[in-house]
């Protein structure tokens, strides 16, 4: 999920064609990165900051609700669990433990209603862009957005090789 050389081709062009429209959106790739770069100095984790805004020098990230540390393990574990998967097409509700899956989707119903707005600081940079943490909730199978894992949790050197990457003829 978060090593850019393990995923597959569509995955990699999906990727890349996703950040680089954010990228577009915000004024280019490095306020983009800016803006990553402002996320990770937020320890542990930006999610948790009461404030649910974070500034860099271009652009600002606001999302609408605090997200408690239960919850947040219980999606850093989902995450660290599939950290090497290929490909996009990751369910995290797939569990052999009844429990844990119990676990999971709670998490979804309290995070799924999240949204994160980012802006450009001068508008002549760009219109922005939102995102969920989910990109798609069904019955049996719930799909964690690719912008979202690797905004929050991928490192810049996978978002620079993703906004990088050149598809194979």
């Amino acid at each position: 999920m978060c090593n850019f050389n393990k995923q597959d081709e569509d995955a990699k062009l999906l990727i890349h064609m996703l950040l680089s429209k954010c990228a577009q959106n915000v004024g280019g790739a490095n306020f983009l990165l800016g803006l990553i770069e402002a996320m990770k100095k937020n320890k542990p984790n930006p999610l948790t900051h009461k404030g649910t805004k974070i500034n860099s020098e271009h652009l600002s990230i606001t999302w609408n609700k605090t997200v408690f540390k239960d919850k947040l393990d219980i999606l850093e574990e989902v995450i660290h669990s599939h950290k090497s998967e290929e490909g996009q097409n990751l369910n995290i509700l797939e569990n052999d433990n009844a429990k844990k899956s119990k676990k999971i989707l709670n998490m979804v119903k309290t995070l799924s209603p999240i949204t994160f707005v980012v802006t450009p600081q001068n508008p002549e940079n760009g219109a922005g862009f939102d995102f969920k943490i989910f990109e798609s909730i069904e019955d049996n199978c719930v799909k964690l957005n690719p912008i979202f894992v690797a905004m929050l949790f991928c490192s810049t050197e996978y978002i620079k090789k993703a906004l990088k990457y050149v598809p194979k003829s």
